[in-house]
């Protein structure tokens, strides 16, 4: 429940409703202003409901809360006795109601908007059958019900529409920029036409264009449906293969069948398929009429209040009484050839069950291998496609498992080798062990009798000896085969070096003098580059020099520029001055008055004239403020004074009025008199 809360208030916090609550104020809500708040919500939904409830009767609150609920197919949460308290409780205000309602509508607003708008046209307008004998009522009611079918077609148009991913706002540009695409081919075709006017035969090519151009046309359809006849030359291969597996399959089914089991075959199959057509598929289409029928009759009515659900279950319950009365009566009577048939019926029930069962399994049978029988043809082409093999079947396939068996029986061979190979190998792996045991057992019982001899270490002292004449021998071969080597290779080498020499004789005579050549080149260049370095510095010198300089030039230049720039900017507005100078001179020594008003010196005369006029005025007004100042604050306070003597008359009559009259006032002759 608290999380409940916690969702209605964080929905309650956010758009459009904005009311900053948190859990402590919303629980501490009163029953009034919850009911405010739930209608809130109800008018997001439907606009209609936008109403202060503080100007409506509680009766009128809640039956537009209840129709709106329907409309919406609220169920309230709980049994029976909880439905009964729904209507007290919400018309009250309770949390208990009121909280549930609030966590169903926020948490699908969007499609209760929907169904609200959708329940102010579908929701049909009941109108008592006296008033449909009228042949007006009838027609108008029968065009009101083909509006609302008008309307559910164009609604669901709408949402497909919406649904579909376009948007207006992309239509319209798409639209803007056809028709603009549009203007500018119209005007390509006329420039285009303007230039082939000018062309000699341009009808002629016109013509041949067009033709190409129909041509082409001609090729893409032809094009098209050459990619259609494949496409259905490859589904008839398919149909072709399915047809020879079919084939094939009868064949085979039949092969080793007598006419006999055939006949038998094919009855059975009559028989199922004459069931299914009389029997099954009839009763099937009956329900399923039915359903729709049922369906439909549920649509055209209007949505049902509380109070209708209540009616309906009170009238299943008086017909399940009855139902149990019948039953009863029935059971009563008990006549016992009706038992006899009872069994019968009993019995027929049960096995016209069980065939509906099993031709339901059959059914199903025959659909799973057709679905097989496709997977397997998608899965055989889709092998095909991937490495251009067909899928192995009948003898091939045998073969082809003939020949894994074969080798799973050398591979089972080979692993039972392997297990043996293995297990002698951990045996030999055992035999070195304890050989290398026995041999430490031998080395320790043989220093153990050097020892005793006095001869500690003969035997060790013996095995290196042993050892090392052993690679002595070994080394004096390899110095041996190593001499042996070295002579030849040096042999060879002696040979390709007198090759060599031989080969290089004439090249070094012709090197000889491009030797010398080549150090007269060198001292020249030598000598040149020197000059050229020498020369080089003096001309970096003297161009650092022109870069210096002209750097410096560069910046007066920039210096000059500015200073004239500036310059002609004062030279233009001193001849402005000069000219508003002169303008003003002509202006003023002008014979016509409505030229001279025109010049600032007579409106800034002007000016000055209004300012003076204007203080003058104002000082008058301060003279005559300052002259009655003393008066007037004078008949202020009398006026003061009167007022709170009026009030003191006041209060002194409401006091004589509020106390008890002790004697009696007499005026005469303009005295007052008391008498007690």
């Amino acid at each position: 429940m608290s999380e409940q809360i916690k969702f209605v208030v964080e929905q309650l916090n956010k758009d459009p409703f904005k009311k900053n609550f948190n859990l402590i104020t919303f629980d501490s809500l009163e029953p009034l202003q919850l009911l405010q708040v739930l209608n809130e919500v109800l008018a997001e939904i439907d606009p209609k409901h936008n109403i202060d409830i503080r100007e409506e009767a509680p009766d009128q609150t809640a039956k537009r809360m209840f129709s709106l609920l329907g409309i919406l197919k609220y169920k309230p949460p709980g049994n029976v006795s909880d439905l009964n308290a729904f209507r007290p409780g919400l018309v009250t205000g309770s949390k208990s109601i009121i909280h549930p309602i609030l966590h169903w509508l926020l948490q699908r607003t969007n499609d209760l908007k929907k169904r609200a708008y959708l329940a102010r046209f579908l929701v049909k307008v009941e109108i008592p059958a006296d008033f449909l004998q009228d042949d007006v009522v009838s027609d108008t009611y029968h065009q009101y019900e083909e509006l609302v079918e008008g309307f559910k077609t164009l609604h669901k148009e709408c949402e497909q529409l919406k649904n579909s991913g376009f948007s207006t706002a992309e239509i319209r540009r798409d639209i803007n920029a056809m028709e603009e695409e549009k203007d500018q081919l119209i005007k390509r075709v006329e420039r285009l036409k303007k230039r082939v006017d000018t062309v000699s035969n341009h009808q002629r090519m016109l013509e041949m264009a067009r033709q190409l151009r129909v041509e082409k046309e001609r090729e893409e359809s032809l094009m098209q449906q050459k990619q259609e006849q494949k496409n259905q030359l490859f589904h008839a291969e398919q149909r072709l293969q399915r047809a020879q597996q079919q084939l094939k399959d009868l064949r085979q089914a039949s092969a080793d069948a007598k006419p006999e089991s055939l006949m038998k075959r094919l009855d059975e199959e009559i028989k199922f398929n004459t069931y299914m057509v009389s029997d099954k598929l009839p009763k099937e289409l009956e329900s399923k009429k039915k359903t729709v029928h049922f369906l439909q009759k549920v649509v055209v009515e209007p949505a049902m209040g509380q109070s209708d659900l209540s009616e309906l279950e009170a009238k299943i319950q008086e017909i399940n009484t009855q139902i149990n009365q019948l039953i009863e009566k029935k059971m009563m009577r008990n006549d016992p050839m009706d038992d006899k048939l009872f069994l019968f019926r009993q019995q027929a029930s049960i096995i016209s069950r069980k065939k509906e069962a099993k031709a339901e399994e059959l059914q199903e049978c025959r659909e799973e291998l057709l679905s097989m029988e496709k997977e397997l043809a998608q899965k055989s082409s889709q092998a095909r496609d991937f490495d251009g093999t067909e899928v192995l079947k009948g003898d091939e396939f045998k073969r082809y498992v003939s020949k894994l068996r074969s080798k799973s029986t050398v591979y089972k061979k080979k692993r039972q080798e392997l297990t043996e190979l293995r297990a002698e190998y951990g045996v030999l792996q055992r035999t070195e062990e304890i050989l290398k045991q026995r041999h430490e057992a031998i080395q320790q019982q043989l220093q153990a009798i050097e020892a005793k001899h006095g001869i500690t270490g003969f035997s060790d002292t013996q095995e290196e000896l042993e050892r090392v004449s052993a690679l002595k021998s070994e080394l004096d071969e390899v110095k041996g085969r190593t001499l042996d080597e070295m002579s030849e290779m040096i042999k060879r080498l002696n040979t390709l070096i007198a090759e060599k020499k031989s080969a290089l004789a004439p090249v070094i005579k012709e090197l000889r003098p491009l030797r010398q050549k080549c150090q007269e080149l060198t001292q020249e260049y030598d000598e040149k580059k020197a000059l050229y370095d020498s020369c080089a510095a003096g001309l970096e010198s003297n161009r650092s020099k022109l870069e210096q300089e002209v750097q410096g030039l560069r910046e007066e230049c920039g210096q000059e520029e500015t200073r004239y720039h500036y310059t002609n900017c004062l030279r233009r507005i001193t001849e402005r001055q000069i000219q508003r100078a002169a303008d003003e001179m002509k202006l003023y020594v002008s014979a016509d008055p409505q030229e001279r008003r025109k010049a600032v010196r007579e409106q800034y005369n002007r000016n000055i004239l209004e300012q003076e006029n204007l203080g003058k005025k104002l000082r008058e007004k301060q003279k005559a403020v300052r002259e009655s100042h003393g008066p007037n604050m004078k008949q202020v306070k009398m006026w003061r004074d009167f007022e709170q003597l009026m009030e003191c008359k006041k209060q002194c009559f409401l006091k004589q009025q509020n106390q008890n009259p002790v004697g009696q006032v007499i005026q005469e002759g303009g005295e007052d008199r008391l008498i007690l």
